[in-house]
């Protein structure tokens, strides 16, 4: 996502250092899958069933297809299938105020490190795999170009840390961008990458990586078939 007067040899260069930098992260703590990593480097395991039995507030919008956040609109995220390490630096950020969120931040106040690694396996369930078809199948459109660099041309997160967002919901692609693009998430890569991206390139990325299949899918609460879609 990084345009304009930056060179095509300086995107690939960040890419590359990017790659590197997480996965030197992943080897010196040791990290397994299915296991979380603390800031610390402390590995630690997550608990699905635990996590269950905690997330009954997560599932009040998450658990419900079609939700929405009240302010500004947008659908609320897909969780299922996601890296579980992704979803707890995601907690970690909305705890530390790294992102900006008021419900999310209240939530997250009052998890332990153990409570988010139990939650976040329990929401990612089987995450997904990075695609075995051809990569000639997935061509993204050249908005989307720099981005395959941690998310995969399939919408699958290259390593644990980085999100996937195939079968994302377009909108909350589009609001993460921009939070990234306004400070309102503190991430200065993505910061860097979003801020040199148009509105209708931002939607053009939102649509492809969308409609991509298999993708992340909501996480049905296991009382109810309530539904917000219209």
């Amino acid at each position: 996502m990084i345009r304009g007067h930056f060179s095509f040899h300086l995107r690939i260069g960040m890419a590359s250092w990017m790659r590197r930098s997480a996965l030197l992260a992943v080897v010196a703590c040791g990290a397994l899958p299915g296991t979380a990593v603390l800031a610390q480097g402390t590995p630690l395991t997550g608990n699905p069933e635990r996590g269950k039995a905690i997330s009954y507030t997560c599932l009040g919008c998450h658990g419900i297809a079609g939700y929405r956040n009240a302010y500004p609109d947008y659908s609320v995220p897909e969780l299922r299938g996601q890296h579980a390490e992704y979803l707890i630096s995601a907690l970690t950020e909305y705890k530390s105020g790294e992102r900006s969120h008021t419900t999310m931040h209240a939530q997250a106040s009052e998890l332990s490190a153990q409570d988010m690694a139990d939650i976040a396996v329990f929401f990612a369930g089987s995450e997904l795999k990075a695609s075995e078809t051809p990569a000639s199948t997935h061509k993204p459109p050249a908005a989307a170009a720099v981005c395959v660099a941690c998310h995969g041309a399939d919408g699958v997160g290259v390593i644990p840390q980085y999100p996937s967002i195939a079968g994302q919901h377009p909108d909350y692609i589009v609001q993460a961008l921009e939070e990234y693009k306004s400070g309102a998430r503190k991430n200065p890569i993505m910061a860097g990458m979003a801020a040199q991206v148009k509105e209708d390139d931002m939607w053009v990325i939102a649509d492809y990586y969308s409609k991509i299949t298999p993708g992340l899918k909501t996480l049905p609460r296991p009382f109810a078939g309530i539904t917000a879609e219209r």
